[in-house]
């Protein structure tokens, strides 16, 4: 049974659809990465889970439970957070306080130094810059802090909305091997990306968008065979 469900998912702005009656399965405990250009709609999906936008008709099902109309704290009391695309920190305030802004649900809040810890031990320039203001941080540490930030609410399903996003090929490879720790350490991850090729190498399975739609499905090592895909999204 999939830990996220999506059935016929139409969501967008102003009664304007972006995503067209989308259905999406997420295993638990695998990375799942949904790829596509600028406009695809991913970042449309990735709200409308959150909860930052209302779906206009279809169903969002997690752990078994219907959550489209929840209050966006109520879906991270749930278990999903999300990385938002461009990090939106508070750049006012320094790593350790936008950490803890993290963890304001009840059951994180009551392990927060442990889950503090395990933060700096997957991050440890955040330790190094615990005090620093984020808005003076690297983008590479900005998108380390928005990772680790997310995962202050101990969230059964992390969310990431291209994570690779400004960042030099460098600082994305290393994102993409945090990526893989973090899973190995038990959190399924739903990762939407524009670098088809890292997203695909890193996750099991992939679903590709294309104007609110999917037009390809499969397994990731599968997918990064595919002839169509390869001349679309690879330059091959």
């Amino acid at each position: 049974m999939p830990q996220l469900e999506i059935k016929k998912l139409i969501s967008g702005y102003k009664r304007v659809p972006v995503v067209h009656g989308i259905s999406i399965g997420v295993e638990p405990r695998e990375i799942l990465a949904v790829v596509g250009s600028n406009g695809a709609g991913k970042t449309t999906l990735l709200k409308t889970i959150s909860g930052l936008l209302q779906p206009f008709d279809g169903e969002i099902i997690f752990d078994g439970t219907p959550i489209q109309g929840l209050e966006p704290h109520r879906i991270v009391e749930r278990g999903i957070t999300q990385v938002p695309e461009g990090r939106q920190l508070f750049g006012y305030l320094s790593v350790v306080q936008n950490l803890q802004v993290g963890s304001h649900i009840p059951e994180a809040r009551g392990r927060r130094q442990e889950t503090l810890q395990e933060v700096f031990d997957l991050f440890p320039v955040l330790l190094e810059r615990r005090e620093q203001m984020a808005g003076t941080l690297s983008g590479g540490e900005q998108q380390m802090l928005a990772t680790a930030r997310a995962l202050m609410a101990r969230p059964k399903l992390l969310m990431m909305d291209e994570p690779s996003w400004g960042l030099a090929p460098l600082l994305v490879k290393r994102l993409f091997e945090t990526c893989k720790v973090i899973h190995q350490r038990g959190t399924t991850i739903l990762l939407v990306e524009q670098h088809v090729q890292q997203a695909l190498t890193i996750s099991n399975r992939a679903y590709v968008m294309e104007r609110g739609n999917v037009v390809m499905q499969g397994e990731s090592k599968t997918l990064l065979e595919d002839p169509k895909l390869k001349e679309s999204y690879l330059g091959m």
